[in-house]
């Protein structure tokens, strides 16, 4: 029970870097509350200056926007889940999967946009895939329906999440730890609320669930932990596959927005606060006082400079006025920021030399973020993919199911799209599969915000028109 907390040295290298993305991330009054963390104090500056500084500091938080410009033109068209199969019971679990996969009510969709944000922000998001836990043992797979055994649900967890784990030469998890906290009150008149730590152990057939319930500190962390008991073990759902039911996204560290992108946000922050503080006291005016006499009166706002008769003081800065250049620059490194996310289209309406960019132009940008985008849908598919094969790996419900879309991210007049299609059936080619997945294609396409049980049954329907067409 005790090697249940051990942590991963690959996580315990990176659980401060995440903490920090996220701060980046979500940005407002969360980082507004981190940020003596992020604002870098000056050498040899007074406390009460710093302090100062720390109550005015501000957050430009471009990242944040560009993780959800991405997540939301991703999905803007929701992915099409086609299911084949004669098996009525199987079809009908998927359709309300699909619409719900959580047990909180969460389509598929939403909970894998979430998950790719999650990626976004920390490289790798991981989906648990479950099943509930019967009271008795079902003898057939009638009582297992009916005692909703065989209802699979969705669980997210984040990257810093999963503290330990270990791989197979084919990059597969033999095992993991995944640990998770929340704060609860168990009654009203408690004086205070108590943390339940859960760590909970997969392998490629069983697991463990442990807990822990500790005092809560002042930030929600915990202030005395007590003891580590096991409170549940068995065989998970995918033993007959022997894997561990724990999925994960993971981008490539050139996709990895985040990490490309924070240091630039954080040199953009600070130098951002360093001439807003600038800007800011210049309006404020400091009085000079000429005299060889003590002086130790405030007067003006709260500073003053005494010198003598034949002092002299003053400033120095780069040839052309440092605010303009920090202003120049803060602008530039705004720009990188969009630039590396492959987002340079969004970046500024202009070229180096200050003309316009042309319509031509800012198109070529755009196919550049289209191929990232399509990257992108192809990691979500094989995700989603996997995830739902091996939840029909464990029902065993005998049915296809395959994923298509997240590659189109242009609104377009659907009537364009109609002219396509016909021009393809025009050709003449000899191939009902061809002209069935047209008809679907379109069909999707034109209902993708339609419940999964009514696509499903308009793909019957155009495999049953397509088959009497045929005879």
């Amino acid at each position: 029970m005790i090697e249940i907390s051990n942590e991963h040295h690959e996580y315990r290298l990176r659980k401060t870097l995440w903490k920090q993305y996220r701060d980046l991330y979500t940005g407002g009054a969360q980082f507004k509350a981190q940020a003596a963390n992020y604002l870098l104090r000056r050498s040899r500056e007074p406390m009460e200056v710093y302090q100062e500084r720390l109550n005015r500091a501000f957050y430009e938080n471009y990242i944040g926007s560009i993780v959800d410009w991405y997540a939301a033109t991703l999905f803007r068209r929701e992915p099409v889940i086609s299911i084949e199969g004669g098996n009525e019971n199987g079809r009908h679990f998927f359709n309300s999967f699909v619409e719900d996969c959580d047990l909180k009510g969460t389509s598929l969709t939403d909970f894998f946009r979430r998950q790719f944000q999650e990626a976004l922000v920390c490289g790798v998001s991981y989906t648990l895939a479950d099943f509930p836990r019967p009271e008795g043992r079902p003898l057939t797979r009638a009582e297992e329906e009916a005692c909703g055994a065989t209802r699979a649900y969705l669980v997210s967890y984040a990257a810093d999440e999963l503290i330990n784990w270990s791989t197979n030469d084919r990059g597969e998890f033999d095992w993991v730890v995944l640990r998770t906290s929340q704060m609860r009150r168990q009654r009203l008149e408690d004086p205070e609320p108590t943390v339940e730590t859960y760590w909970r152990y997969y392998d490629r057939e069983t697991f463990r669930t442990y807990r822990s319930v500790g005092k809560a500190g002042l930030f929600g962390d915990v202030k005395d932990s007590g003891a580590i008991e096991l409170v549940d073990q068995g065989v998970h759902a995918l033993a007959s596959q022997r894997r561990v039911p724990l999925f994960e996204l993971k981008v490539s560290d050139g996709m990895w927005l985040m990490n490309k992108s924070a240091q630039l946000q954080l040199e953009h922050f600070n130098k951002s606060n360093a001439l807003a503080w600038a800007l800011t006291m210049g309006l404020f005016a400091m009085p000079v006082v000429y005299s060889e006499k003590e002086w130790n009166k405030i007067v003006g706002e709260s500073y003053y400079i005494q010198l003598g008769p034949n002092d002299k003081f003053g400033w120095t800065e780069p040839e052309g006025h440092v605010y303009q250049i920090a202003a120049a620059n803060l602008d530039r490194m705004k720009d990188e920021i969009y630039r590396v996310c492959y987002l340079i289209s969004q970046a500024g309406p202009v070229t180096g030399d200050g003309r316009p960019v042309s319509g031509l132009a800012k198109q070529r940008d755009f196919a550049i973020t289209q191929e990232v985008l399509r990257a992108f849908g192809d990691l979500v598919k094989d995700s989603m993919r996997r995830v739902l094969l091996s939840i029909e790996g464990a029902r065993q419900d005998d049915l296809s199911i395959s994923l298509s879309g997240l590659d189109e991210f242009d609104i377009g007049d659907f009537s364009s799209e109609i002219e396509d299609a016909q021009r393809l059936l025009a050709l003449g080619m000899d191939s009902p599969t061809l002209r069935r997945q047209i008809f679907k294609k379109l069909a999707f396409k034109f209902l993708c915000d339609e419940r999964q049980e009514t696509k499903d049954t308009i793909a019957r329907e155009i495999d049953e028109w397509m088959s009497r067409e045929q005879r």
